[in-house]
């Protein structure tokens, strides 16, 4: 129940904690998402909440949903200036060397028939960068903190395999699939004028397994 993911909620605004493995918006198959869950989290209000950003169907973490249009006008707004804080943690498969650093690798998007659509590095694409440092590693695998300066569809799952050369582990497009893909909105930081900001952190899911990480890793 999403009611019981909530991570902050006031007059204006709802983070949740969306699980893996469901959608935010209808697929085009059809099928359970977030959007047809908006009901349950008016909590007395008029109307229901509206997303305000996108999670990848096996991305699980912190998601904006706003209260009302004027506060989606805004929220919208810090996303498109780049005022929003979004942190992920991942599980990359494989011992990358490095503490810490920022990708630079612009992005496209590309489609066949056969295969469908996915997203490659292109000089020529949008320009996507994302700040990384290393949590821990453990059994041949790296839990990484991600912090993306820009907002392009599969970024960090392309980043992770292209830039520091390991997918994140159980991705179906960029990596071998295998098991659940370990890509976790972690926390959301969002300003705003003459209130506190939007904060909310999202617990990691059991799926992750345990790492002995230090108390400031989400400093």
């Amino acid at each position: 129940m999403l009611a019981d993911r909530i991570l902050f909620t006031d007059a204006e605004a709802i983070v949740i904690d969306k699980p893996a493995g469901l959608p935010v918006t209808k697929p085009k198959r059809g099928g359970d998402c977030v959007e047809d869950r908006l009901a349950v989290l008016r909590m007395g209000f008029a109307r229901d909440p509206m997303i305000v950003h996108r999670l990848d169907r096996d991305t699980s973490g912190c998601l904006l949903l706003a209260r009302n249009p004027r506060a989606r006008k805004r929220f919208n707004r810090a996303f498109e200036e780049g005022a929003v804080r979004k942190t992920y943690w991942a599980v990359l498969e494989g011992e990358v060397a490095g503490a810490d650093g920022m990708i630079d690798l612009p992005l496209a998007k590309r489609s066949t028939r056969e295969r469908g659509w996915w997203i490659e590095t292109d000089p020529h694409g949008k320009a996507a960068r994302t700040h990384w440092r290393t949590l821990a590693t453990d059994g041949g695998k790296t839990l990484f903190e991600f912090r993306p300066e820009t907002g392009r569809t599969h970024q960090l799952r392309v980043h992770a395999r292209e830039g520091l050369g390991a997918a994140i582990a159980g991705d179906p497009v960029y990596g071998d699939g295998a098991g659940p893909m370990l890509l976790h909105a972690r926390a959301l930081h969002v300003p705003r004028d003459g209130k506190p900001p939007i904060e909310a952190v999202a617990p990691l899911p059991d799926t992750f397994g345990l790492w002995d990480i230090a108390d400031h890793a989400d400093n």
